[in-house]
């Protein structure tokens, strides 16, 4: 049989197309469907590490996870990893290929469409059924030219489209009306159908809009999605600034920066979601409070974020936090700006040339053209020597006296990062330091909360898809999507009040 393929675009970013082609996949794959996702072009700083040893966008490895295939450079082909407001790396399978302005990298679509087709031959070949993620809208009239990521995509492989709309943020009828006619009449042809995501409240008063949406359109409603309130799920890219309220549980009060150009910011997730600990983002325009542990995130652009953190006092307080016995972390970038000094000869962030560092760990960092790309294991270099599972993205190399004291000891027989000989700062490369409860266990008590609660932020991912799936499955119209997917016609339709971990709002 032939694969077939469904793609999942949006009225507007962060609608819901990841999380319904995650929903999708984890549906299809219970039901012995070979599944697997893919989104032609990416734009995120948010990445992973695949089993062929490449880069994809976070929420590709998070889809993998839904569909239960490994993580692999096919699903997302290519991925931008914008440096500046104009400027972004890009990443053809999995690789750094360039780094291009907005103007040039048009000129270059052709190409990178030539990346997208042959990891489509390849998963067609492979798979059952392939889903694919759209990005940002089909509707940027200013990007439909040499389009690869949305209808420029889909009509090139003949794939049949359903929009997704955020009913939460409002205006769902015309974010829904207003993108379909803004498409040529051969994509509006291609488009199946509707899905509302993220609904609460009645459903009788939600009724009448659906009915005229269908008139109107003369497109199918394929389902009403609830809100769902406390998923644990990958952000593609923007941060989850909300905080997670603690309560008197707190045993630890951890900040971080938000850069402008911060880096899998979702490292720290586990911070954020612990229940005993009391997490925040600080944004530009905020003074750091006080805490008992700082933490610094990644970097795509390591010098100009901290020349930024400079610039909003954050080097006075962390100098003024250490004084006081409070701890650090930096994660790979975080981890550079502790150093003593960052060059940078080859302009791989930006102009060539050099900063000084915070000087709290002695190490220097010169940023080479080989981007360093595994998954790791091994166990940290603390009391206890906790087992930890992460991957390295950097182009960073550290040397220097401080790495004698290093963070973690790899299995592969290589040591990362370094303490320094106070015992207040530690540095990595291990994006996914917090993810292992026995790492994130230690290094909470090493930051002086004492005993914590243990908590497994894998397997509440897994059970986090789990529930999104059922919400899905609930809600969707399975007879109209029997057309358009493999392996749904024995599934029944059931009352979406039914679904499991619905928002009760």
């Amino acid at each position: 049989m032939p694969c077939l393929s469904l793609m999942v675009q949006g009225t507007t970013s962060d609608a819901g197309k990841t999380t319904l082609v995650a929903a999708l996949g984890r549906i299809l794959a219970r039901r012995g469907v070979r599944v697997a996702p893919f989104k032609p072009q990416n734009m995120a700083l948010n990445s992973a590490v695949t089993a062929d040893g490449g880069e994809i966008g976070r929420a590709q490895a998070l889809q993998a996870e839904a569909c239960g295939v490994a993580p692999h450079t096919d699903f997302n082909p290519v991925l931008l990893k914008p440096t500046s407001d104009r400027h972004a790396q890009i990443i053809i399978h999995g690789r750094v290929a360039t780094d291009l302005d907005a103007q040039a990298y048009h000129a270059y679509k052709p190409r990178a469409m030539g990346a997208v087709l042959a990891s489509w031959a390849r998963l067609t070949a492979a798979y059952e059924c392939v889903l694919v993620e759209g990005a940002g809208s089909p509707a940027e009239i200013n990007l439909r030219d040499r389009d690869i990521a949305n209808m420029g995509f889909a009509e090139a492989v003949d794939c049949p489209v359903i929009l997704i709309a955020d009913i939460d943020r409002g205006g769902v009828f015309a974010h829904l009306v207003g993108t379909l006619a803004l498409l040529s009449p051969s994509e509006q042809a291609r488009v199946r159908g509707f899905v509302i995501n993220r609904f609460r409240g009645d459903m009788a008063l939600l009724e009448p809009g659906l009915e005229w949406l269908e008139a109107y359109t003369g497109k199918p409603v394929l389902g009403v999605i609830p809100y769902l309130s406390g998923l644990y799920l990958d952000a593609e890219d923007a941060i989850a600034t909300a905080a997670v309220d603690a309560g008197n549980g707190a045993k630890l009060r951890v900040v971080a920066p938000a850069f402008p150009r911060v880096s899998n910011h979702n490292d720290l997730d586990p911070l954020r979601l612990h229940p005993q600990v009391d997490f925040r983002w600080i944004g530009p325009g905020e003074a750091p409070p006080p805490a008992d542990l700082i933490v610094l995130p990644g970097s795509k652009a390591v010098r100009a974020d901290l020349d930024w953190l400079r610039e909003r006092g954050w080097e006075t307080a962390i100098r003024r936090h250490l004084r006081y016995g409070g701890k650090v972390i930096g994660l790979c970038g975080g981890y550079q700006m502790l150093g003593r000094r960052i060059d940078d000869p080859l302009a791989i962030e930006g102009n060539p040339g050099s900063t000084a560092g915070l000087g709290v760990l002695a190490v220097d960092t010169v940023l080479a053209a080989e981007k360093q790309l595994r998954n790791v294991d091994g166990r940290l270099a603390l009391p206890g020597a906790a087992a930890l599972r992460g991957y390295e993205i950097h182009a960073g190399v550290s040397r220097g006296e401080g790495l004698a004291r290093p963070a973690v000891h790899l299995s592969d027989g290589r040591s990362d990062g370094a303490v320094s000989a106070d015992g207040q700062v530690l540095g990595t490369y291990c994006h996914g330091l917090f993810d292992h409860p026995e790492a994130l266990s230690a290094l909470l008590a090493w930051a002086g909360a004492g005993d914590t609660e243990p908590v497994d932020f894998a397997a509440r991912r897994a059970a986090d898809l789990e529930r999104l799936a059922d919400a899905v499955e609930a809600a969707l119209d399975w007879p109209r999507l029997a057309t358009l997917l493999p392996g749904v016609a024995g599934l029944q339709a059931k009352s979406a009040a039914t679904a499991p971990g619905l928002d009760g709002k």
